[in-house]
Formats: C-alpha cells, sequence, structure tokens
C-alpha cells in the first residue's frame, strides 16, 4: 500500500446478511476498509454528506429505487468515488443502466470474493471493468434499439389523422363496414385508407397493423 491509507468503502445492500458478508470480505483485505453499510437510496442521500467514501458497492435493486439513483445521490456530493454494482440482475438494460450512470464495473452475485475484492480496488484506481466487447455488443444493442423507436414513431407520424382514427377503430376490433358506419364515410372510402396505413405501417394485413400498433404504444394511436 506504499503507507497509504485503505480505501473507504460504502455497501449499498438492502439484505443485512449479504451486506454483512461482504464487509467481512472486503476488511479482510489490508488497503481496502468498509466505514458504512447502506440499504436504500435514502440512506445514502443522508451518508453522502457525513461519511466521505473512495469507492461505492451497489447493489442495483434498492427498496426505493435502485443503485444508479444511489450513485448519483452520493456523487452530488463526492464526484470522485467510483460505482461498482453487484447484482443478480444481468440484463443488457440494467448493465447499459448502470454504465450510463458512471460506474466502474458491474458483477454478478456469482462472482468470487477475490473478484469482488479486486473490481473494488480496480475501479478506485480508475479502470473500467466490463470488457470492451462486451460494452460494444451492449451499445449497438442499444443503437439498434433506438432506431427501431425511432422508425415505429416514423412510421405512426406518416398516418394521416383519418388512418390514425381507422387504425384506432380497428383495434377496437372493427372491421371495414364498421368503420365505414362509425364514421359515416363509404365502404370503399375505408379500404383505401386501410390499404394506405398498412403499407405506411409496413404490415402485411390488419391482424398485424393491430398488433404492430400494441406494440407501437396503442393508446396514443386515436389521438
Amino acid at each position: 500500500m506504499n503507507g497509504r491509507p485503505p480505501y473507504r468503502v460504502l455497501i449499498v445492500e438492502d439484505h443485512q446478511v449479504v451486506a454483512e458478508g461482504l464487509a467481512v470480505l472486503l476488511n479482510e483485505h489490508p488497503e481496502l476498509r468498509v466505514v458504512a453499510l447502506a440499504s436504500t437510496v435514502g440512506e445514502v442521500e443522508h451518508l453522502a454528506d457525513v461519511e466521505r467514501v473512495d469507492v461505492v458497492l451497489a447493489d442495483y435493486w434498492l427498496p426505493d429505487g435502485t443503485g444508479a439513483e444511489a450513485a448519483a445521490a452520493l456523487r452530488a456530493h463526492q464526484p470522485d468515488a467510483a460505482i461498482v454494482f453487484l447484482s443478480a440482475d444481468d440484463s443488457d438494460q440494467v448493465i447499459l443502466a448502470a454504465l450510463e450512470a458512471g460506474a466502474a464495473g458491474y458483477l454478478v452475485k456469482s462472482a468470487g470474493g477475490a473478484d469482488v475484492a479486486e473490481a473494488v480496488r480496480r475501479a478506485v484506481d480508475g479502470e473500467i471493468l466490463v470488457p470492451a466487447r462486451q460494452l460494444a455488443k451492449l451499445l449497438a444493442r442499444r443503437r439498434e434499439e433506438s432506431r427501431r423507436v425511432e422508425e415505429h414513431a416514423r412510421r405512426l407520424d406518416s398516418l394521416t389523422p383519418r388512418e390514425r382514427q381507422i387504425l384506432s377503430l380497428m383495434t377496437e376490433g372493427m372491421d371495414n363496414r364498421d368503420i365505414a358506419r362509425e364514421l359515416s364515410i363509404s365502404y370503399t372510402t375505408v379500404r383505401s385508407h386501410v390499404r394506405h396505413l398498412l403499407n405506411k405501417m409496413g404490415a402485411r394485413s390488419k391482424l398485424e397493423a393491430v398488433v404492430r400498433a400494441a406494440e407501437w404504444d396503442a393508446p396514443t394511436i386515436g389521438a
């Protein structure tokens, strides 16, 4: 350690047995010292004012929010604190949210004790503990999801008010004749509108259009 004081660690974990076990584990390493335990975002907000920490080891899901919110609460007062998440949730969405919250690392709870301690040490030293290949894959998935959302919005925005109205009635189970009576327009006009909205939505049938409307946020269709 070259005479340097131990890194001060805050553990944020709502399961007391897990939190205490992590504290024992980390305190076995002379370069680490657990200075506080918290189980909620609210407790972290309080500790941020009274306890200086070098690194936070946090679960992602907490009773009153997320580890990302806890990290933000701490970093509002201590912007240099490193953040490492230790969670049972290894979904892409959560890992990306953790990275966007400024996490230096993300470990699943199946990780070994030595791996956890090493991640805490390396995070304080400024290392990013997510493999570049995994990070690139996650970001690529996020970009693709954003592209799909934008494409869905573009297709919906291309519908005319009448086409939106007809699509809304289709989602309620009305057929073309029912829609014609409801809107007091001809059956032929309804068919024409349906043909156009199917083309704009990239749907091959009315059923597919209805399914896509539900997937793309149906409550806004009739607006």
